[in-house]
């Protein structure tokens, strides 16, 4: 796929009415050009997206052999080492391993829209993003350069963009309601997220659907992703105020781990008064006690389809996708009722 010319350093010049360079100087910082020449050169460029085409002179029509991951979940939260939270670098181990074995290098990339754009980010031959928002302006910024991608999880903003896969979210979710359901329970809630990505909307559509089928009236709420444990057990309260659930389904670990504190807080017992599980297992749901029951994602198999998809995409072949992929749900002691409870 040819790359657009995009803007150079002559265009930023003329723009400016600056020499070469002078341009040069100011976005390397050597010379002796005032500190006021220097920053309006720099907020011309940045003004014009000129920033990396400059250190990316030469790879624009070949290939470097290496391709970005950019997690947009861990961009929303602003740190990318959540503690406890392992489902991000099972993603990351799995692609890099992957991606070795086929001869290509992974960079790992945070937002490549916010400045400074790491070196060489936008001369990549490809990219996963992985959990796009509506309008994610990461993808607007790959379209806009012509660099190929492909999505971990659908594009909420592009129905007909086929080149994604993920694990089967809607069976996971659906699986874990019958099995609440198998237990007894008659009264579910759903704890989401509040980034405007696809697993967040899906899943509710998931949910609503399912308790129109199943007879039950539906109750969502919302915690911010990263306000994570407090999130949840701020919630937990509210859920118990407005009517104590036979079960809670949350979509982190995080999440779920706080809710089982407000729960107990309450006196209210997980599993026997309402049973908890989670969408996304991590180490708050294995170590908690009791242990929560939570989906554990089969990273491997999903990167592999993401790599075929986008290998494809950078040759120009047709789309393959999307791909769905399996993921298992490990039932533990927070939603395991005996027969004489359920």
């Amino acid at each position: 796929m040819a790359r657009p010319k995009g803007v150079t350093i002559r265009d930023v010049a003329q723009r400016a009415g600056v020499s070469v360079a002078a341009v040069s100087m100011a976005l390397n910082d050597t010379g002796t050009l005032s500190a006021a020449t220097r920053l309006r050169i720099r907020a011309l460029a940045e003004e014009m997206d000129y920033q990396a085409d400059a250190l990316a002179r030469g790879l624009r029509r070949s290939s470097v052999g290496a391709i970005g991951l950019v997690i947009r979940s861990l961009d929303a939260l602003g740190e990318y080492a959540p503690r406890g939270v392992d489902v991000f670098t099972r993603y990351i181990g799995a692609i890099s391993a992957q991606a070795m074995d086929r001869g290509l290098s992974v960079m790992l990339v945070p937002d490549p829209t916010r400045r400074p754009t790491p070196p060489l980010a936008l001369s990549l031959d490809g990219y996963i993003v992985t959990m796009p928002h509506l309008d994610d302006p990461v993808v607007a910024l790959l379209e806009r350069r012509g660099i190929p991608y492909v999505t971990l999880g659908r594009d909420p903003s592009r129905p007909d963009f086929t080149d994604w896969a993920t694990e089967d979210d809607g069976a996971s979710f659906r699986r874990i309601y019958e099995h609440f359901a198998a237990s007894g329970a008659r009264s579910i809630v759903l704890l989401r997220g509040t980034d405007p990505n696809a697993w967040n909307i899906d899943s509710e559509a998931t949910y609503r659907s399912w308790c129109e089928s199943a007879g039950i009236t539906p109750r969502v709420y919302m915690s911010a992703e990263r306000a994570g444990e407090h999130g949840g057990e701020r919630v937990a309260h509210a859920i118990v105020d407005d009517a104590i659930p036979d079960a809670i389904l949350c979509h982190t670990g995080r999440q779920a781990a706080g809710v089982l504190a407000g729960l107990t807080a309450r006196g209210v017992a997980v599993p026997d008064r309402t049973m908890l599980a989670a969408a996304s297992d991590s180490e708050h749901t294995r170590h908690s006690r009791p242990a929560i029951s939570a989906v554990e994602l089969h990273a491997e198999e999903t990167t592999l389809a993401l790599l075929d998809l986008l290998q494809a995409r950078i040759a120009g072949e047709p789309s393959a996708g999307p791909v769905l992929t399996t993921c298992r749900f490990r039932v533990r002691a927070s939603s395991r009722r005996s027969q004489t409870n359920a």
